[in-house]
């Protein structure tokens, strides 16, 4: 049994991560840091409660931590947790620059441990579905790509420091998933173009962005996410030269985990009919549509990974490799707002 500590328990921890920890075998929760409340140990009668990170750190019975605090501290609170050597899972996105991803990799990576970021929508039902439908070249020859996550969030948010511009905002928030989930379909781009706004009348973080993501195989990616989409598009949509695929709605994991301190249900990631993607194609001539029965959506696996990869039983599910190229695509995306051109990227000094 690998005993697991949390760091933080805002909606991160006690959303995400503590009811996916208490459901995988072989993971146990037992100890969570808050510093004022006791919230954790309401909700899973039998963990321990620490006030600080540095208690936690002294518990060896401790053998992996994960940081889910605000953005800008996971860098020092994963640098601590690496020199306390104890391994480390990462709220996304794992810093606010790839500088300091690069500082984490070299020092997981001289003492043994693991430092694996949360990139857990790379387990959502519908990307899940997009990889099948890709897979087996159901579009013909794919042209374009658009990924969107629109919400809306007029006003600021309840959590103060996401509206503190220095947290990275929404590009830094929903960028990360969206950027790694096209790296994972089509690799890391040539070059990067971007648009980054601020739209709101509250707060001072950027909350809107779009980023295309330019590839020599000729496929324009194009991803991107707001605050003012009371009518949001299409959560994907995809055009091939045999056809489209289109998807609305999100992912149902996240609503659920709210509710929930431990997954039980059999049906779990199973999104409902209505939100089901539909694929139209070109059968000699005629236009077929029909909906496509998805893949269930399991963020379990990710934490089925972390700790196969403890026990030395297979890779990390995302590697620290793979949070410092996305962090490296949205630094070139800020370049290219603040020039109005397009990027071309360097991938030749890629951390080891």
């Amino acid at each position: 049994m690998i005993r697991v500590g949390l760091v933080g328990f805002g909606l991160a921890g006690r959303v995400f991560h503590a009811p996916l920890i208490s459901s995988v075998e072989g993971l146990e929760l037992a100890a969570v840091v808050e510093r004022a409340t006791n919230k954790a140990s309401a909700l899973y009668p039998g963990i321990t409660t620490y006030r600080s990170i540095e208690e936690l750190l002294a518990d060896a019975s401790i053998k992996l931590v994960v940081v889910a605090t605000p953005n800008a501290t996971h860098h020092d609170i994963a640098l601590r947790v690496l020199e306390a050597a104890k391994s480390v899972v990462v709220d996304k996105p794992m810093s606010t620059n790839s500088t300091q991803i690069a500082e984490l990799m070299e020092l997981a990576g001289g003492i043994g441990l693991q430092l694996v970021p949360f990139h857990n929508r790379r387990w959502d039902s519908d990307f899940q579905t997009i990889q099948r439908v890709l897979h087996e070249k159901q579009l013909g020859q794919l042209v374009h790509f658009e990924s969107t996550f629109d919400r809306w969030r007029p006003g600021s948010s309840s959590r103060a420091w996401k509206e503190d511009p220095g947290q990275g905002g929404l590009l830094l928030d929903l960028g990360t998933h969206l950027v790694d989930q096209a790296i994972v379909l089509f690799g890391v781009p040539e070059s990067v173009g971007a648009e980054i706004r601020h739209e709101r009348t509250t707060g001072e973080a950027t909350d809107s962005f779009t980023l295309r993501l330019n590839y020599f195989t000729g496929v324009s990616v194009a991803v991107s996410a707001n605050c003012l989409s009371s009518l949001p598009r299409p959560r994907f949509h995809l055009r091939g030269t045999k056809g489209n695929f289109c998807k609305w709605g999100l992912d149902p994991q996240e609503d659920a985990l709210g509710k929930i301190t431990r997954i039980d249900a059999p049906d779990w990631g199973v999104e409902s009919s209505e939100l089901w993607g539909m694929l139209s194609v070109d059968a000699d001539g005629s236009v077929v549509t029909q909906a496509v029965t998805p893949i269930a959506g399991d963020y379990r696996l990710f934490y089925t990974g972390v700790r196969d990869a403890l026990l030395g039983k297979g890779p990390a599910p995302v590697t620290a490799l793979d949070a410092w190229r996305a962090a490296r695509v949205l630094e070139y995306a800020v370049e290219s707002a603040r020039t109005h051109h397009d990027i071309e990227c360097d991938w030749s000094s890629e951390p080891s």
